[in-house]
This record gives structure tokens, C-alpha cells and sequence, in this order.
């Protein structure tokens, strides 16, 4: 009996992919774990695997195909000796109480574009997101001449007025582009806020480039929207003396054996100190290292700790699990080969999905000082600047050391002022004196 091969949902919170490239052909004799195809989520591409036999018989979706919802059909699996004509055909049925809605809604609307239809030509015209257009009344003479919707014609005027020549360089029925749905965590607007315009609205056309959304950009968006909108964040800013740390990192760095290439087998950076010195204070700190939901906070047993890693199509935050656990060349060498499959989006989602606590570090590119979004599910996330020399007083003598500044962004439903305070002062403490991680 001829199946439909289903868009696969390859991480617990994916609702739509990109298909990115067929790996068989219509008429192919595929088993079970053939690879049928490349899907693209929100965070990394994935081969999606076959879990029956049988010969591809149709391909419905196109290879390059965006949006496509998890579940929905995109190949048709025939058994031995079937044709293409007996695939189940996709049904697109609309329940019920949603063909009511339907209705309902072209009783409401269908009078009134009758009416905007017959309304006469020298009515103010409306731009896409309802405000009004404001043009010349010889404009408006030649756009009703012509045929031309003023709300498609961006104005040169003063203060944008579409003028003469604005119009007489427009073609006839050019529209400029509908004013976008407000995002927000459900995908409705903000209650009580009013939407933001489409920036394309707002310039002339021809002035920009459009590169379009894709799943990760789109992802990233909904995410961290969702995160400053409903998680209530607040900051705590403490200053790290990096001397000692930075001592024992050469130190460790110069014992570093080397190979036939006389390269060294690691190479540890700050960042991997800060790793290894947020998970200790995790563990002990417990009520930092916990998670929201609407009913009970989750305490985590381990200090699962992600490490922000910029690319340059987004951003994404793989986790070091049990980071507790781990030395600071394991942490080092588990960076980076997690960076690497983050930029070849090759990372698979029980990498980058949940944990407890995230690293997000900017001092490489000599930002001093910056606060970061929550990471949901997780209630913290520490904003790293780069370490540099500043006049320090010690025993009422002013020194120079060098110094890092650390900014703690903590979900207020969990992690209360004070607790997030005593945290910070136990992190600052594994960083200024980094042998105390091993005691």
C-alpha cells in the first residue's frame, strides 16, 4: 500500500524546515536508514533517514522548498509492484467551524472592497499599514489617469509627499509590500502595543536590498522576542582581577605537549576558564542553576553550560554537559569542536537544547561591557567583555591589572537579587583565584 513520506519534526521545538536537497530520485529503490534527503531547521541541516522500504514513487515537495510544516507530505512510497497512480492523495480538508469562519469573514469584508472599488479616485489614499498618503493634487490627477495606487509610490517630496515625478516614474498597479504581522512568542501581536510598521514602508524603493529570512534568522527572532517580552530580566555587573588566571593559563598553555608538528596537543583560553569556573559556582549555587515553568522550577543536578558562538548567518549556543565533571582541556577541545559543527550547521539538536546556564563572551572583539538575552529554558546568562589593564587600588596603593567586566542577566521568577548576587560573587572568586576550582 503506497505511503506518504512525512516532513519529519528533527528537534522537540521545530514546526517547519527547509528542504534542502533530495538525495533520491523518483523510481528509486530505497531501505530502511537510506538517506532520502538534507532538511534544514532552525538551528543546523539534517539528513532525514528512511524508516520503511519501497520505491520512491513521487516527490511532492521541490527540493529548495521553505516553510514546509513537520507532517506535512513530501514523497509518496510505493511497495513492490504499485504505480504513482496509487498514492493517497493529500487532503487539505478545512474543519468545519474554520469554513464557518471563512464565510463569515467574506460576508464582512466582500462589501466593503465592493465599496473601496466604487469609492472615486480622488479619495485620500491609504498606505499599507492604514496611514494616509500624502500627495500633490497634481499627483493624485496623474496617478487617477494612470491607474496607479499611491500606496505603492514612494514620495521624493518634502517629508516624503509623492509629487509629480514620483508618479510619472511609478507603473501602473505597483504596490509596495504589506506591513508585516507583529511577532511575538504566541505569533499574535503584543497586547496593548502597537504593531511596528514594515521598514520597507519607510524608504524609497530601490534604496536597499532584501536578503530574506531564513530558518535560523527566523528562529532567532521569535526566540529572543519571546524571551525579553515575557521573561522578566534584571542585571548584576561585578569587575574580575584576571591576573592570577592568566598566570596559570600560560603556564598550563607552555606545559602543553607537543606532537611530531610541534603543535600543541590544547591551547586554553580565558573563555575556557570562565566555562569551568560558571559550572563550580552552579553547583553551588543550585537555585542559579534552575529552569521556569508554569507550574514548578527545575532544579538542575548538573551544570549544563552553553557557550555562544557566533555565525555568520546567526547565533546558536551548544552546551558543555556536566561541565562539573570536565577539565579545562576537555571543556577547551569540546568549544571548539562544537563551534565547527555550528558553523557547518551540523550540529544535532541534543547539543544545543537545554541546559541550565549559558557563557556569551564579546571580549575578543574588545567590547568592554554588554548584557545579553535569556537563553529559555534557562534562567541565566553571563555577558563576558575583554580583559584589559585598568588602575586598580591595592593596600591603598594604585597598581595596574588586568581587568574583565561580567554581567549576570537573571529570569526574576527564579533567581532572586540576592542569590543572583552571592552567585556572582562565588564566580568572581573561581576567577580571580583558579586554583580554588580544585579544591
Amino acid at each position: 500500500m503506497a505511503t506518504n513520506i512525512l516532513m519529519p519534526a528533527l528537534s522537540p521545538t521545530m514546526e517547519e524546515g527547509k528542504l534542502a536537497k533530495w538525495l533520491v530520485k523518483e523510481g528509486d529503490i530505497v531501505k530502511s536508514g537510506t538517506i532520502l534527503a538534507e532538511i534544514e531547521t532552525d538551528k543546523a541541516t539534517m539528513e532525514f533517514e528512511a524508516v520503511d522500504e519501497g520505491k520512491i514513487g513521487k516527490i511532492l515537495v521541490a527540493e529548495g522548498s521553505e516553510g514546509v510544516k513537520v507532517n506535512s507530505p513530501i514523497a509518496v512510497l510505493l511497495e513492490e509492484g504499485e504505480s504513482a497512480d496509487a498514492a493517497p492523495a493529500v487532503k487539505k480538508d478545512i474543519p468545519a467551524a474554520m469554513k464557518d469562519i471563512g464565510d463569515a469573514v467574506k460576508k464582512e469584508v466582500a462589501p466593503k472592497v465592493d465599496a473601496a472599488k466604487a469609492a472615486p479616485a480622488a479619495a485620500p489614499a491609504a498606505k499599507a499599514d492604514g496611514g494616509r498618503v500624502f500627495a500633490s493634487p497634481l499627483a493624485k490627477r496623474i496617478a487617477a489617469d494612470k491607474g496607479i495606487d499611491l500606496s505603492g509610490v514612494s514620495g521624493t517630496g518634502p517629508r516624503g509627499r509623492i509629487v509629480k515625478s514620483d508618479v510619472e516614474n511609478a507603473k501602473p498597479g505597483a504596490a509596495r509590500p504589506a506591513a508585516a504581522a507583529p511577532a511575538s512568542a504566541g505569533g499574535g501581536g503584543i497586547p496593548g502595543v502597537a504593531p511596528l510598521p514594515d521598514a520597507r514602508l519607510l524608504y524609497p524603493a530601490g534604496s536597499y536590498e532584501e536578503t530574506p529570512h531564513d530558518n535560523m534568522r527566523k528562529a532567532i527572532a521569535k526566540r529572543l522576542t519571546s524571551a525579553k517580552t515575557l521573561i522578566p530580566h534584571y542585571y548584576l555587573t561585578v569587575d574580575c582581577n584576571l591576573d592570577a588566571l592568566m598566570a596559570v593559563r600560560e603556564k598550563m598553555n607552555a606545559a602543553a605537549p607537543k606532537g611530531k608538528d610541534k603543535v600543541p596537543a590544547y591551547k586554553l583560553s580565558v573563555n575556557d576558564f570562565i566555562m569551568k569556573a560558571s559550572a563550580m559556582a552552579l553547583m553551588k549555587h543550585p537555585d542559579v542553576n534552575a529552569s521556569w515553568t508554569d507550574t514548578a522550577i527545575l532544579r538542575h543536578k548538573d551544570a549544563d553550560v552553553g557557550v555562544a558562538v557566533a555565525l555568520d548567518f546567526g547565533l546558536i549556543t551548544p552546551i558543555i554537559f556536566k561541565a562539573q565533571t570536565k577539565g579545562l582541556v576537555e571543556i577547551s577541545n569540546e568549544v571548539k569542536t562544537l563551534a565547527g559543527l555550528a558553523k557547518e550547521k551540523k550540529l544535532k539538536p541534543n547539543q544545543y537544547e537545554g541546559g541550565g546556564f549559558s557563557v556569551s563572551n564579546l571580549g575578543m572583539y574588545g567590547i568592554k561591557n554588554f548584557t545579553s538575552i535569556i537563553n529559555p529554558p534557562q534562567s541565566c546568562i553571563i555577558a563576558v567583555g575583554a580583559g584589559e589593564e585598568r588602575p586598580v587600588v591595592k593596600n591603598g596603593k594604585i597598581e595596574i591589572s588586568t581587568v574583565m567586566t561580567v554581567t549576570m542577566s537573571a529570569d526574576h521568577r527564579v533567581v532572586d537579587g540576592g542569590t543572583g548576587a552571592k552567585f556572582l560573587q562565588t564566580l568572581k572568586q573561581f576567577i580571580e583565584e583558579p586554583a580554588s576550582m580544585l579544591l
